[in-house]
């Protein structure tokens, strides 16, 4: 039997390259606003049959870098690197508020949420830290910023040009405030359902 077009397949994790990111994460109030605007998009689209891949709200947050398979040696560099940052890096406000879809609306592979406010103090934050860890000429993997925060992901999903209207008229009056004030080295789990995200360091921003 050939596998269905649309069906997801997450590579294994590999114990010795964990998959990692830097990012800022959303405080419960934040995410309870976001995690309202899914509820009403997934009410919007469930039939049983849609496969679209909601990001679990508890882990909700703005990548700033990707890192990708990461050897496990180079994360106490990577943990040095995030906290210096931060000693001197000043907490900043964000605003998460209208909606779009990756690469278009009508056949989406990702849905996502935009940042009204705090954008360039993000993309500004994802650059030091690529300089910091690329410091000793190690490379990077190759997402970078991007000022968003994924909701969902559609994988060209025939219910997905649905789930992306629904979105852009649920999150119409979205207004979710809050200071960005920590960065968070995650490491990605995959498999069935939602990736899971383990916190690795952490490291407050200047209040």
């Amino acid at each position: 039997m050939s596998r269905r077009p649309d069906r997801y397949e997450p590579e294994p994790d590999d114990p010795e390259r964990p998959r990692l990111f830097f990012a800022v994460p959303l405080p419960e109030p934040a995410r309870r606003l976001v995690g309202e605007v899914m509820d009403r998009v997934q009410a919007s689209v469930a039939d049983g049959r849609a496969k679209i891949r909601w990001v679990n709200v508890e882990g909700l947050h703005l990548t700033l870098r990707f890192l990708g398979p990461t050897a496990r040696e180079r994360i106490e560099g990577l943990v040095s690197a995030l906290d210096e940052l931060a000693a001197t890096t000043p907490a900043f406000p964000v605003v998460i508020a209208r909606a779009g879809a990756f690469p278009n609306p009508a056949r989406p592979r990702t849905l996502w949420l935009g940042i009204e406010t705090g954008a360039d103090r993000l993309a500004g934050l994802a650059a030091d830290l690529e300089s910091a860890v690329t410091a000793d000429g190690s490379p990077l993997g190759t997402k970078p910023f991007a000022p968003h925060l994924t909701i969902a992901r559609t994988d060209g999903l025939r219910a997905g040009g649905a789930a992306a209207a629904a979105l852009r008229e649920a999150a119409d009056e979205l207004e979710a405030r809050f200071v960005a004030d920590r960065v968070v080295l995650y490491e990605s789990h995959l498999g069935r359902g939602p990736a899971r995200y383990e916190a690795v360091h952490e490291a407050a921003l200047i209040r």
